[in-house]
């Protein structure tokens, strides 16, 4: 009976797979067999493309501390001020610039030099200074001014000269128009310069109000004519004056103008 045929193919290891026999006079040399595989087969991988570069950078130039922008074409202060940043916006950037700039912050063109930070506010510190140094020196070879003294009280003397001189200061203030010497002209004739004279015997006496003091005011007379600042008493002798040449300038246009009674 025929033998079985083996139909299945034998196993073999996969090191049994990747070596082949050959001759060599009797013996067997066992040579590796280089096998292409799917990962051999596989080509190196690409290289990463590079990650696109950002967007130019403005046009920035650092020196000694400071930084300058050179200005491109379609720039503008407000879009520049964006690009950096600038606390203040536009209005900052065309104050700290306004000399390279000129009046109009809408005309810029490339090529100028623009300073952004410090720089400006290093110069403006340093405008400061230089103003306060202007002023400390000023102030040094400009003398102060002392306060003018106070003028000393003026005094007067406790008689019918001084009374008369210090009621015509009081008139002048109020502007009631009367002289040394009408003023003295009439208080002659009504009390010989006695400032406590009183009538007891005229109409007006007999009325109840009385003359009093150098010039001989009745009360009606010496509180509807009072000078305000003089005393309310009408034997003091300056505001007894000063009432009187106020009544007579009332009714006479002036003490000047009485030449009796009155």
């Amino acid at each position: 009976m025929p033998a079985k045929g083996k139909h299945r193919r034998p196993k073999s290891s996969a090191f049994s797979r990747g070596l082949a026999v050959a001759g060599t006079g009797g013996a067997a040399l066992v040579l590796p067999v280089i096998a292409t595989t799917a990962a051999s087969a596989q080509t190196a991988p690409q290289s990463t493309p590079a990650a696109k570069t950002s967007a130019a950078a403005p046009a920035l130039a650092k020196k000694a501390g400071t930084t300058t922008y050179s200005v491109v074409a379609g720039d503008s202060l407000s879009k520049i001020a964006d690009q950096l940043n600038v606390t203040g916006g536009w209005k900052k950037l065309y104050k700290d610039n306004r000399k390279v700039v000129g009046d109009d912050p809408r005309l810029i063109h490339p090529g100028l030099k623009l300073t952004i930070g410090k720089k400006a506010k290093a110069a403006a510190a340093s405008d400061r200074a230089d103003r306060a140094d202007r002023s400390k020196r000023t102030t040094k070879l400009t003398p102060a001014k002392s306060a003018p003294a106070a003028k000393p009280k003026k005094t007067y003397s406790n008689d019918l000269d001084g009374w008369i001189k210090e009621s015509l200061d009081v008139m002048a203030k109020h502007g009631i128009p009367g002289s040394y010497d009408g003023i003295h002209r009439n208080i002659m004739r009504e009390s010989s310069g006695n400032p406590l004279a009183i009538n007891n015997w005229d109409s007006n006496a007999a009325a109840g109000t009385p003359s009093k003091g150098l010039l001989q005011v009745i009360d009606p007379t010496f509180f509807a004519y009072h000078v305000p600042g003089t005393s309310m008493d009408s034997y003091d002798p300056v505001a007894n004056i000063t009432a009187a040449c106020n009544y007579a300038a009332d009714k006479y246009g002036s003490i000047d103008n009485v030449n009796g009674a009155y």
